[in-house]
């Protein structure tokens, strides 16, 4: 069956196309291959045409599906949360080094805050690999904190024990933690307009940052020292471009050991710090 001409926007066409599919006969992609000559009943035809218009519209795939894969795990997803990136993954295996180094260090338990929480995809995929760790969360979006912890039951069941609290940023958070992760919001407000459409269907409280994109960086660098322990870790993902200035803010706040981790294309994406 031919499919429609995918809209320039969508990178992916031929991968989206075939989810979809999935999707509308209730089976993988793999099973595409062998049954992919055999036509579609009228109804499928119907449900899997619909699909593909929202895609043709803008909306993600991950949206269409109620679902996103992150860290191998199956995250659901709606409009209230930002979809999980592979970028993600960066900030979440450099957490899980130092995390790892400080087991060896001799510290018994390791507390671990993620700010701006969202789906819950890096605190609840922390506790998955490390389940010793004590673990707070924290969002502004009730929404957001709604699905996180729907996830958090769905994915780790009796080892849930997430701690998720709604607050903005460390409003409500009490006692400090060997290591704060965030990957909050850091596109420049300026810049919203012009984001893919897909992009543009998820929430704004989760992508825009403010004139330069760092106004929640700024605070979160500002206030973390309070809430760390002696020689604790800042994490934060943000754009390539605004390493120099994170760098410069982190050095005003009395962090040191400033090291940057790239991402799988190579980019400069997360950006670590020790509190004196």
């Amino acid at each position: 069956m031919a499919l429609p001409c995918p809209s320039a926007f969508i990178d992916t066409p031929d991968l989206d196309a075939s989810l979809l599919l999935s999707e509308t006969l209730h089976g993988s992609r793999e099973g595409l291959f062998i049954h992919g000559n055999e036509p579609l009943s009228e109804s499928d035809l119907r449900e899997y045409l619909t699909l593909l218009e929202r895609r043709r519209s803008g909306e993600c795939v991950a949206y269409i599906l109620g679902r996103k894969e992150f860290r191998s795990l199956r995250f659901a997803v709606n409009p209230g949360v930002l979809v999980p990136r592979p970028d993600t993954e960066t900030l979440l295996e450099t957490a899980l080094e130092y995390i790892d180094a400080m087991a060896e260090q001799g510290e018994c338990e390791v507390s671990v805050l993620d700010l701006c929480t969202g789906s819950g995809a890096l605190a609840i995929s922390l506790k998955n690999e490390r389940p010793n760790l004590d673990i707070t969360a924290s969002d502004i979006s009730v929404e957001a904190l709604e699905t996180a912890k729907l996830n958090a039951d769905n994915l780790l069941g009796d080892r849930h024990s997430i701690n998720f609290l709604e607050c903005d940023l460390f409003e409500e958070i009490r006692g400090k933690f060997n290591i704060i992760v965030s990957n909050p919001p850091y596109i420049p407000s300026c810049e919203m307009d012009t984001l893919a459409p897909e992009l543009g269907r998820e929430p704004a409280l989760a992508l825009d940052g403010g004139r330069d994109g760092l106004d929640l960086i700024r605070k979160i660098i500002l206030q973390a020292g309070d809430h760390l322990h002696p020689n604790g870790t800042l994490l934060l993902e943000a754009a390539p471009e605004q390493m120099p200035e994170i760098r410069a803010l982190l050095e005003k706040r009395n962090f040191s050991g400033i090291g940057v981790c790239r991402d799988l294309g190579g980019r400069e994406r997360v950006i670590s710090a020790h509190y004196r």
